[in-house]
Formats: structure tokens, C-alpha cells, sequence
């Protein structure tokens, strides 16, 4: 067999046993043995296709998202009859992110030793937390662990979908946010500092609020710079 990093990610959408539509990634040689593959999970693929590579790979962190496909993947291995610890490995198999690949991995190592699921998923309080892995684990004493997973992995996705739609009408309001801060930024370094040359000829008492302007516009001129960088490392942060 193959090792992963001679086989080819490839993206499918298909129907299981169930009817039930499913999403996911498997890694293969080809696309007839991807195809296979699926076929053999008790997957009836409608498309699939190879998964372009990223112009830029870095070694991400684990986010909810990843969670989500993590758990869809492993309620269709075992909806399909695969058992747990090989799906473990045909899912840490189709994934890009080597932290994702390392954990999948670490939790089929502690599953294999004997040990519980939800014992395993324990292990990783920042990935699972307290109410997934109690719901792993009566999935497990009830016998029915795929069923248990596909409802987390349902819940999950929705919450998924739930935060890209506050993100998505977010989107607004922040770039009309950016380019006030932008614009106002503009107009104390390039604009004010005209009118205060005006100011400073009339030989009056000028207004607390005019002379707060002033003096914001001098404090940003002399350290443009650090507020530029303070605002990009909080970007970046975020």
C-alpha cells in the first residue's frame, strides 16, 4: 500500500446505505481506486474529484471546523460498517493538517491499547469538550456509537454554519468600520495639521475640543507608525 504522502487527496459527494447525502476526503492512487474505495464504505459517489494544493501550506491550528469533518467522517466509516480504529486511520489518511493527522492518530493509538473512545477524546479537553466526549461515551454503552456521532456531528455542523452566517453579516459593518478608521486616520495627519498653521495666526483661545483634535492629529503624526503596527499584529491575532 501506498504511503500518504504518495497517494492523491481526493474530494467526493455521494449517497451512503441510508440515502443520507455525505461530503467528505479520501486519499488514494488513483481516482478509480478512490472510487473503490468509497464503494467499499458503502458510499455511492455522485462526484469525485482531486483536491487542488494550497499556494501557501503552513502547519495550522486545530479549529472547530476540523472537529466537525473529523467527527461527519467517522459517523459515515462506521454508519458504512468500517471499524473504528480503521477509520480512524482512513480519516487521519485524508487530512491535510498534520496537528489534525497527529491527534486523529494519538486517539486510534489509546483506542487500540484498549482503551474507550470517549476515554481517548479526554485527552484533548481543547478538541473535545465535556459534552462531546459524555455523549461519545453513552453512545458507546448503548452500542450505538454511529448514531451518537452522526447527532454531535449534525449538531456540530450546524454551529458551523450558524457562525459563518454572523460572519458573513459582519462582513459589512467592519469594512465600513476600516474605512472610517482609515479616512478619519487621513485627515488628522494630512488635513488638520493645515489648520492648525490657521489656528496658531489668530492669537485667540482656541476651543477645549479643537485643541484635543490638535493634539491627537501631533500624537499621530509621531507615531503613525506603531498604531499601523499595533493594528496589524491585532489582525493577526484575531
Amino acid at each position: 500500500m501506498a504511503s500518504a504522502a504518495e497517494t492523491i487527496l481526493f474530494t467526493f459527494r455521494g449517497k451512503n446505505r441510508k440515502e443520507e447525502r455525505v461530503d467528505g476526503e479520501v486519499r488514494a492512487d488513483t481516482l478509480a481506486s478512490a472510487k473503490a474505495q468509497l464503494r467499499k464504505q458503502g458510499v455511492i459517489s455522485t462526484w469525485v474529484k482531486k483536491k487542488p494544493k494550497p499556494m501557501f501550506s503552513r502547519d495550522k491550528k486545530i479549529v472547530p471546523a476540523d472537529i466537525a469533518i473529523f467527527t461527519r467522517q467517522l459517523a459515515t466509516m462506521m454508519k458504512a460498517g468500517v471499524p473504528l480504529v480503521q477509520s480512524f486511520e482512513i480519516v487521519a489518511d485524508g487530512s491535510e493538517k498534520p496537528r489534525m493527522k497527529a491527534l486523529i492518530n494519538e486517539i486510534r493509538d489509546d483506542v487500540s491499547a484498549g482503551g474507550g473512545f470517549a476515554t481517548a477524546l479526554r485527552k484533548h479537553p481543547r478538541q473535545f469538550d465535556d459534552l462531546f466526549c459524555s455523549l461519545v461515551e453513552s453512545g458507546e454503552t448503548a452500542g450505538a456509537l454511529e448514531t451518537m456521532l452522526d447527532r454531535v456531528a449534525t449538531s456540530k455542523e450546524k454551529t458551523e454554519q450558524l457562525k459563518a452566517k454572523i460572519k458573513k453579516a459582519l462582513t459589512y459593518p467592519i469594512a465600513v468600520m476600516v474605512v472610517a478608521i482609515i479616512v478619519t486616520g487621513i485627515l488628522l495627519i494630512k488635513v488638520v495639521p493645515v489648520f492648525a498653521e490657521t489656528f496658531s495666526g489668530f492669537g485667540a483661545d482656541l476651543p477645549a475640543f479643537t485643541l484635543f483634535v490638535l493634539g491627537l492629529s501631533d500624537a499621530l503624526q509621531e507615531s503613525w507608525m506603531l498604531v499601523l503596527f499595533c493594528l496589524c499584529w491585532v489582525n493577526c491575532v484575531s
